[in-house]
């Protein structure tokens, strides 16, 4: 059996621990043989072959081929210029490298102030004490105490929990946080399981205890990093095209040369005149400008980048994004703002948008302040709350009409996976009150009247069926519905009876909104041409209703496929899939983000994909260009991207590609000015070859007046 489906005294007894932890001894002796638990980075080339490399492409092999030519023609003919020559093209060649390396030098600097990869310190049991250790030394069996708030620091099965719920977005996608509990569970797929922390996921809320059983690269978050870094990088457009041209020009400057040195002799030309002047048709139809053009044009691109809070890494990324033909985005923290807000209240038999000045119960706006476990913590001298996202939004719904969090607390009945709701106690002038809050289907049987409009009513099953027929609606809008409801509570009332008698005070629906620019963004992105495919790890209908809302869906028949689909689906069905005219995927794991990025290029499209979780990495090192969000992306992320975006704005990626597609155009008229007035140049050199009439430009004017026009333009 796996390790999630066995109870927590098998896990214990597997991993050769107890419920007080290790010994010191023993942890000391593990740490030893598992290695630290760090998420190793890809192993980099250093630093001397990262600028070896900007000397060394193929265009820069072709000027030094050129140069090394020139250099034989002034030793052979001295006096003629070829020397000037020769150096002023080893010049263009060291320049552009060196600030080639330093563009990409600055930017990974940059990078480097990011890292925030696992928690430094984390509690844990050794010889049945609590004590703090580096995160580092975590090995398999130490018992760690996670509490809200805390980064889940490697894998653990929980052998204890209380209302524990986890962030995992950054794994799975999912905007929701996950409930959690110590049980065992049924669920084949490690990352499905309910009993399972994973490294680089959060606690929300609640608390638990865990036994650790992987560390390091053997985690999950470890796994993903390594499939990201085991992805080869994908050469640019621009890099490829400028592979195919320096090709073609290597092959045309000599075939030119070759055709002059054979029109020379046949001409009666002297062998070395006839050579040397080869070489110089050779060395000037080298178009040695290309190389500061391009490099120029993309550093002033990534300048004004820059100013719109977008990092780049690799100058050719720049015009890549301009060249992209479909853009993969992520849902969560891309499209959308990576928190919940209170949408809509059902009151009623109806729903009311929350931003409306609709009179809410006061009895509601209460329950939505108090009923939570956020924590208080303190930020710069102001006192903030942390927890879950979903309780975030309840609070602030309150706190815009007028009531904050101010009863105190007395007692709590903590949220868990199979009772699906929370309830808080709270000390009033009116006596004891039990505020509840929770899933529509384990709220509504506990009430037994309702108070959402008018008049205190009862509440019989018909009214029951009806409320959880308006939630089921509302969910397949994409919202994540509660039903809020409340009591006062007698001295003498059994604890067990709390939760019973309940009065229904109205329906809650929250979304995690979509960011402002999207929308416009999208528009400007179908003007332009490219395709837009959402994939996320979310539920299809919370990313179908998202789609729709910001125009990315506005036909009936738009596809959905799910993970469980695309996993059965062969290269060639997704393939075809694809050209479905709308088309979005849902809960879907790493490598099928990997696997759709794959068959769009193989359709030829030039693909850029954007995320911000670890679950992004491999799809972002899988594309023509990726594109990781700053500050909530994870190193893992950024580290895998081409272009970083510091303010997660999903706009600046259209002002990028707006920024790619100008650079694009200004190389590609530089290129035809450039090889279209390299040909007249040397047609009067065949006609005084051919029809002996005087030779108006000699080898050095044509090479300085080819030379002056690379570096102008």
């Amino acid at each position: 059996m796996n390790i999630h489906q066995l109870d927590a005294d098998q896990v214990l007894a597997r991993l050769g621990t107890t419920p007080h932890g290790l010994s010191r001894a023993e942890a000391q002796r593990r740490l030893m043989e598992f290695g630290p638990n760090v998420i190793e980075a890809a192993r980099r080339a250093p630093l001397l072959w990262h600028l070896l490399r900007e000397f060394l492409h193929l265009f820069a092999l072709v000027l030094w081929v050129a140069a090394a030519l020139a250099f034989f023609a002034e030793w052979r003919m001295p006096g003629q210029g070829m020397g000037r020559l020769g150096v002023a093209i080893v010049c263009v060649i060291l320049l552009n490298g060196l600030f080639s390396f330093w563009q990409e030098y600055r930017a990974e600097r940059t990078l480097e102030a990011l890292r925030r990869l696992l928690p430094r310190r984390v509690r844990v049991w050794r010889e049945g004490m609590l004590e703090e250790h580096p995160a580092e030394e975590l090995v398999p069996g130490d018992v760690i105490q996670l509490a809200a708030g805390d980064a889940v620091p490697a894998d653990g099965r929980l052998i204890a929990a209380q209302g524990l719920r986890l962030n995992v977005a950054v794994l799975t996608g999912e905007s929701l946080p996950r409930a959690a509990d110590a049980g065992p569970a049924q669920a084949e797929a490690l990352t499905d399981s309910r009993n399972v922390v994973l490294a680089g996921t959060t606690v929300v809320a609640g608390q638990g205890t865990a036994v650790v059983f992987a560390t390091g690269m053997r985690t999950v978050f470890g796994g993903i990093a390594h499939l990201s870094q085991a992805e080869p990088d994908v050469p640019s457009p621009l890099l490829r095209e400028i592979a195919r041209m320096s090709r073609l020009v290597a092959l045309l400057a000599t075939v030119l040369g070759i055709a002059c040195f054979l029109v020379g002799r046949a001409a009666g030309m002297p062998f070395w005149a006839d050579f040397m002047f080869a070489i110089g048709i050779i060395v000037a139809n080298v178009p040695e400008g290309l190389l500061p053009t391009v490099t120029l044009s993309l550093a002033l691109a990534t300048q004004r980048m820059a100013r719109r809070r977008a990092l780049v890494r690799h100058l050719p990324a720049v015009e890549a994004l301009g060249a992209a033909t479909v853009i993969v985005t992520d849902k969560t923290g891309t499209l959308t703002e990576n928190r919940m807000d209170v949408a809509q209240v059902f009151l009623g038999d109806a729903a009311h948008a929350a931003a409306t000045a609709q009179p809410m119960p006061p009895l509601l706006v209460e329950v939505a302040a108090h009923c939570h476990e956020l924590a208080q913590v303190r930020e710069g001298g102001t006192a903030v709350l942390e927890g879950d996202p979903m309780e975030q939004a309840l609070v602030r719904f309150a706190q815009e009409r007028g009531v904050t969090p101010h009863l105190p607390r007395r007692a709590i009945i903590p949220f868990d996976s199979e009772r699906k709701r929370l309830c808080t106690v709270h000390a009033t002038a009116q006596g004891p009150v039990l505020y509840c809050k929770g899933a529509p289907e384990t709220v509504l049987p506990l009430c037994n009247q309702r108070a959402d409009e008018g008049p205190l009513r009862m509440l019989d099953a018909e009214a029951q069926t009806r409320l959880l027929q308006a939630a089921a609606g509302l969910a397949q809008q994409g919202l994540r519905v509660l039903a809020l409801a409340w009591r006062p509570l007698p001295p003498d009332l059994p604890r067990e009876e709390w939760e019973s008698g309940l009065t229904f005070l109205g329906l809650v629906a929250l979304r995690d909104p979509p960011r402002p620019e999207v929308p416009a963004a999208i528009h400007t992105c179908r003007e332009a041409g490219i395709r837009l495919v959402m994939v996320t790890g979310d539920h299809p209908q919370t990313a179908l209703a998202l789609a729709r809302e910001i125009g990315l869906v506005s036909s009936d028949d738009a596809r959905v496929i799910s993970g469980t689909q695309l996993a059965r689906m062969t290269a060639a069905e997704l393939q075809l899939a694809l050209d479905a005219p709308e088309i979005l995927f849902a809960r879907l794991g790493p490598d099928q983000k990997t696997r759709i990025v794959q068959a769009l290029r193989r359709k030829g499209h030039v693909v850029a994909a954007t995320g911000d979780g670890v679950n992004d990495a491999p799809a972002l090192r899988a594309a023509d260009i990726g594109v990781a969000m700053g500050k909530s992306g994870t190193d893992v992320a950024r580290a895998a991207a081409d272009i970083v975006l510091l303010d997660d704005n999903f706009a600046t990626i259209v002002a990028a590609i707006e920024e790619g597609r100008a650079v694009y155009h200004n190389i590609r008229k530089f290129l035809t000015y450039i090889l279209s007035s390299n040909i007249p140049e040397i047609v009067p050199y065949l006609a005084f070859a051919l029809f002996a009439i005087p030779l108006p430009l000699t080898v050095m004017q044509i090479g300085a007046q080819i030379h002056r026009q690379d570096l102008h333009h």
